[in-house]
């Protein structure tokens, strides 16, 4: 096992340059996630590590040893990829062994490793078969257990549900996670999917455009958002946002925007008393929009009216997409709920989780000072 750093990393192709200054520590037996948009470097970040692409310039180190000119095969990584890239003409079995054939390991051993991975894996019974012959599920797990048998030092796993379907890929997600407990080796995964991301990262690293945005466990990155892209990017159906400015009324501090005006409660409003009378951009979670009919307890509310537009049953919750004022937004409220398209509905917003943004900057104006007032809750 071992940790991993990266240093001042940066990568270019040619005169693109696709990773600017990245830094990050990685705990030993940590399972780290790169989330964030196609394109925006997580893939090629973990290449760098993998020793595919070169660095640019910066360092990674995996443990007490740069890498940077170390060769693929000698860091001690295993990477399991998003096409699983099996040999079609070995057996699940050969699959398995293949590496370890070609660092000479003894057979015994080889036997040893493979048939321990596939029973931990559940396709013992399939070590006979050609991958033509495996599910997609089958065909990932085989996949992993060509890692595990390494017994490598780090995992690195490059959208490895891709090609799953929806059903699969809730299977797979805790079948890694358990594996990640099992094993208490260091991961690190690569997702475009948020969902992923939140259920199986301890903590998520968020890039976009090659830089990093914030790195941090799910609970923080949902609840305090380092700036307006980490907080739509995080959260699904994405965070709304209006444009306001903070204003004073009989000495309490307000939000307002064309479609709406907030009080923000005493105890959250200090970090914005230095930013009165600034554009700022409001954030509202479609969750914490709700039916005024079913309302959830220890909130404070604030009402608002909207017209309804679009209707989607989820089962366990319903989606709205709504308009107030010529904006649109979208709420996920009660099953109960007897919204119906085309009518104006009367609504509550839970102010105790509105988040503000610089209207400029975009970064958050409470940032600091929700990290300390959650950590106290959390009591860390």
């Amino acid at each position: 096992m071992a940790s991993v750093t990266y240093k001042n990393v940066n990568k270019s192709f040619g005169d693109v340059h696709v990773i600017h200054d990245l830094n990050i520590e990685i705990a030993d037996g940590e399972f780290l996630v790169f989330v964030g948009p196609s394109g925006c470097g997580k893939s090629t970040s973990l290449r760098m590590l993998a020793g595919l692409e070169e660095v640019t310039s910066g360092e990674i180190w995996i443990g007490e040893r740069m890498v940077n000119n170390v060769a693929p095969k000698d860091r001690d990584v295993a990477m399991v990829f998003q096409s699983y890239a099996l040999y079609p003409h070995m057996t699940v079995y050969d699959n398995m062994a293949f590496g370890l054939k070609l660092r000479r390991t003894p057979k015994n051993i080889i036997d040893e490793r493979v048939r321990e991975a596939a029973r931990s894996l559940g396709i013992e019974q399939l070590l006979d078969r050609k991958p033509r012959q495996l599910s997609g599920g089958q065909r990932q797990r085989v996949a992993v257990g060509r890692a595990i048998v390494r017994e490598p030092a780090v995992f690195l796993l490059d959208e490895p549900l891709s090609n799953l379907d929806a059903k699969l890929r809730v299977e797979a997600r805790a079948f890694i996670s358990s594996l990640h407990q099992r094993l208490e080796t260091t991961f690190i995964y690569v997702t475009h999917d948020q969902v992923e991301a939140m259920t199986m990262g301890t903590r998520i690293c968020v890039l976009n455009a090659g830089y990093l945005q914030q790195i941090d466990t799910p609970f923080n990155l949902y609840h305090n958002p380092r700036n307006v892209f980490v907080a739509g990017f995080i959260g699904s159906p994405s965070m709304n946002f209006f444009d306001a400015e903070l204003k004073e009324q009989d000495g309490s501090l307000v939000v307002e925007t064309k479609e709406f005006r907030f009080v923000i409660p005493e105890n959250l409003a200090e970090p914005y008393k230095q930013h009165l009378g600034k554009k700022v951009v409001l954030g509202i979670r479609p969750e914490d929009i709700h039916d005024s009919q079913f309302l959830p307890s220890n909130i404070t509310p604030a009402q608002i009216e909207a017209t309804v537009d679009i209707i989607e049953q989820m089962g366990n919750e319903v989606i709205l997409y709504l308009d107030a004022n010529d904006t649109s937004f979208i709420a996920r409220v009660d099953p109960r709920t007897r919204a119906r398209v085309g009518a104006d509905m009367p609504l509550v917003v839970n102010v105790d989780n509105l988040h503000l943004f610089d209207s400029e900057t975009e970064l958050s104006l409470a940032y600091e000072y929700k990290q300390e007032l959650i950590a106290r809750e959390r009591g860390e």
